[in-house]
């Protein structure tokens, strides 16, 4: 009798057989991520979350790329206005360090700030519509950033992590949670007109995910905003009846196979992503076109004004997206480079104030539109940016990288308005209390949205990695 432990060597035939399979398998992987089959599945009974009740279910990040200044916007010291123009002198003995300059003066705003609403927020004169929003606001004010350069720190705010190759925000979203429908994207994103922010498309990468959960890139300014969704007007021989009596004998030909290969879970998978991909043929056009809503709407968003056109646009696209179940939207402001968004090294004066000009109408917009339609009852809008300035000049009136503190803004679903959470320094120089890091952001919304930020993980080089890497708590002090 042959011993039973006894190896035996494999066929060339069934080697070959294996190995095609697990090579299938990371296929199928890929395949299977958006209906999230590799993580925990979304719970009916937490109302859509993973591991405890969701409040969110649908996020609208807006970016402010390049590092809006705090203290002229929303972090008013009066310490700056009695100060100007002397040495900068903060009274410690930490040494004062500049990103690209040496030091110079303090820097007093160049416009006023004010309190407005009932809590009594401070808010620059720059953004007199988002002024009327300050109730339904969450600020951060002392966030803290571990770099003070654009690349690791717009990686820092996006994935968690300072080095490229790791998932961003929303395609752990993604992932975890999975779509809201079978006609558009989970995850999409919509730069600026003027071009991809630093680091480019390594923003909204996922990683070492499944590649599904990466970004999609809508290039608004285009006439088709997705590339080949549809055949060129050259290839005349492809009418819609043609295609359609295509499509249909493709997929009889699919379910036949399917039938004689009943075994085989990939091809069912192949089968759904391809009919995704049709269905996104009628469904997409339809999303991204912003001539349907009516001319009260688009002037609300200052689609009918040259500065706000752009982005005005982005918002209101963003809000059409999310209506139609995208979970997630991303909207740029500022691309790449040493003009064109929020890096004012040269002069606040002349830098800030067409930035605010371009976005303060729209998300004030958006915000109002989202409430008066009931979308805010479960989607959230963040304001973010990868850090902050300083309160000393560089050259006569410009500001350099400061990653000591700098401010963002939640509001909507689960968030507490006229709420300010931290505190930085006389000079918003250094965060000082209450400080929230990139880790502690993420995972108050990932709370918000149902998902315990320690337990969405995934295995990579022999690690669990997640979105907060090993850090972060959910602030509590935000949260309705």
């Amino acid at each position: 009798m042959n011993n039973p432990m006894q190896f035996i060597q494999p066929s060339r035939r069934e080697f070959l057989g294996a190995t095609a399979g697990g090579f299938g398998s990371v296929a199928l992987a890929t395949l299977l991520g958006q209906s999230c089959v590799l993580a925990d599945e979304p719970r009916p009974e937490f109302n859509g979350g993973l591991h405890h009740q969701a409040k969110v279910r649908r996020v609208i990040q807006l970016f402010m790329n390049g590092g809006a200044s705090q203290m002229d916007l929303f972090d008013y010291k009066p310490e700056l206005f009695r100060r100007a123009g002397e040495k900068f002198d903060p009274g410690t003995s930490e040494r004062v360090e500049a990103a690209t300059s040496a030091p110079g003066n303090v820097l007093k705003p160049p416009f006023e700030l004010h309190q407005r609403g009932q809590c009594g927020r401070w808010i620059s004169d720059l953004l007199p519509h988002l002024a009327g929003h300050v109730d339904d606001i969450a600020f951060f004010m002392a966030m803290k950033s571990r770099t003070n350069v654009h690349g690791p720190g717009s990686y820092l705010m996006n994935t968690g992590f300072l080095l490229p190759g790791f998932p961003c925000f929303g395609a752990w979203v993604s992932y975890g949670l999975g779509s809201l429908t079978d006609n558009l994207p989970t995850f999409v994103v919509l730069p600026d007109a003027r071009g991809l922010p630093y680091n480019q498309k390594g923003n909204f990468a996922s990683g070492f995910l499944p590649v599904t959960h990466q970004g999609t890139i809508i290039n608004t300014t285009s006439s088709e905003p997705i590339a080949d969704l549809k055949a060129p007007a050259s290839a005349r021989f492809i009418t819609p009846e043609a295609d359609r009596d295509g499509l249909t004998l493709l997929r009889q030909l699919n379910r036949s196979h399917l039938a004689a290969n009943d075994n085989d879970s990939r091809l069912e998978a192949r089968i759904r992503s391809y009919e995704l991909a049709a269905k996104m043929q009628l469904s997409a056009p339809e999303a991204f076109d912003v001539t349907r809503e009516s001319e009260a709407t688009q002037k609300q968003y200052g689609l009918d004004e040259s500065p706000t056109q752009d982005f005005g646009k982005r918002c209101l696209m963003a809000r059409r997206l999310i209506e139609r179940g995208v979970r997630f939207v991303q909207v740029w402001s500022g691309a790449g480079g040493p003009s064109n968004n929020w890096d004012n090294h040269g002069s606040i004066v002349k830098e800030l104030v067409p930035m605010c000009l371009s976005t303060d109408k729209p998300i004030a917009a958006l915000l109002t539109d989202l409430k008066q339609r009931g979308l805010l009852e479960d989607t959230l809008v963040l304001w973010n940016t990868e850090f902050g300035r300083m309160p000393f000049s560089q050259g006569s009136e410009g500001r350099d990288h400061n990653g000591g503190s700098f401010v963002g803004w939640m509001a909507g679903a689960g968030v507490k308005g006229s709420t300010s959470y931290g505190e930085s320094d006389p000079w918003a120089w250094r965060a000082v209390e209450d400080i929230t890091t990139n880790y502690d952001f993420h995972a108050t919304i990932l709370h918000l949205m149902g998902i315990d930020h320690e337990r969405l993980s995934i295995k990579h080089n022999g690690a669990n990695r997640r979105l907060t890497d090993v850090h972060g708590h959910v602030i509590r002090q935000v949260l309705a």
